[in-house]
């Protein structure tokens, strides 16, 4: 069997164990019962529906290939001496967006990667509220899958709509780096003309780059490994890149810390961004 059709398998069953995640999401979104939110030791929300989906995720994972470890947002994390052994490893944000889970806006997401050499080269974000998923594996492409099928997605190229006047297109988090996030558009306007802005929630923000629904994606404040490395995958097997403050591609499994740095999710690469987003 060749590498591609390994890919492909592959991915149809990480897709299946986010679907089963999903449905373990839901049942406690769509519970009667009063929903407890507990606070962990940095001081982020978790939820019934978080662990629930670990316990899905991570046994599943495990079992797929053998030798592989399983890293999950909702486990104890291992030392950094153990983690710089892997090689290859699945990383895990059985809930990404629990704020928005609490909220109830249907902007959260299941996101599973496989990391290789620091590299994400496989990822799957599924949305359970929508019953969408996004898939990405490196060197074979990216698509999206909803009840209508599924399509081939792409990220879209940005000197084009500049030249007919379009605006240039941020999505940007809902909850976080509201002040940052202003100052560069600020800088974008100056440059580039007119920008529209999106708020939302999650990783679906990397997924709309990667579908060609919107150009650059800001992360200006804090976020962990397990939150971007699905959707990263996604981004760049669509054909765009993630890099940090310094223009570097975003890598993983590298430091003790699983916090990230600022970073830019960046629909058209060849456009040249780096003068105005490293002022």
């Amino acid at each position: 069997m060749d590498r591609a059709l390994d890919n492909k398998a592959l991915v149809e069953r990480v897709i299946e164990i986010c679907t089963r995640a999903g449905e373990a999401i839901l049942d406690v979104y769509n519970s009667s019962a009063e929903l407890q939110v507990d606070t962990k030791a940095d001081d982020s929300p978790v939820t019934a529906a978080d662990l629930a989906a670990h316990k899905v995720l991570a046994p599943a994972l495990a079992q797929l290939i053998d030798g592989v470890p399983v890293l999950s947002e909702e486990q104890e994390m291992p030392s950094f001496g153990e983690r710089s052994q892997w090689q290859r490893y699945w990383i895990v944000d059985p809930l990404d967006g629990t704020k928005e889970f609490i909220r109830r806006t249907g902007e959260f997401t299941v996101n599973v990667a496989l990391v290789d050499k620091g590299e994400p080269v496989l990822g799957v974000v599924h949305v359970p509220v929508l019953d969408i998923t996004y898939a990405g594996v490196k060197g074979a492409g990216a698509f999206k899958r909803s009840a209508g099928g599924e399509e081939e997605i792409r990220v879209r190229p940005l000197q084009p709509r500049l030249d007919a006047g379009a605006a240039v297109e941020l999505v940007a988090s809902r909850s976080h780096g509201a002040g940052a996030v202003d100052q560069l558009v600020e800088r974008i306007e100056s440059s580039l003309g007119s920008v529209a802005c999106k708020n939302m929630g999650s990783s679906l923000k990397l997924c709309l780059v990667a579908e060609g629904a919107a150009d650059l994606y800001p992360r200006l404040a804090p976020t962990c490994e397990w939150d971007t490395a699905a959707a990263q995958a996604v981004v760049e097997a669509a054909g765009g890149t993630v890099v940090d403050d310094q223009f570097q591609l975003l890598r993983y499994n590298t430091k003790d810390s699983l916090l990230n740095p600022f970073f830019y999710v960046i629909g058209d690469p060849s456009f040249d961004w780096r003068e105005l987003l490293t002022k």
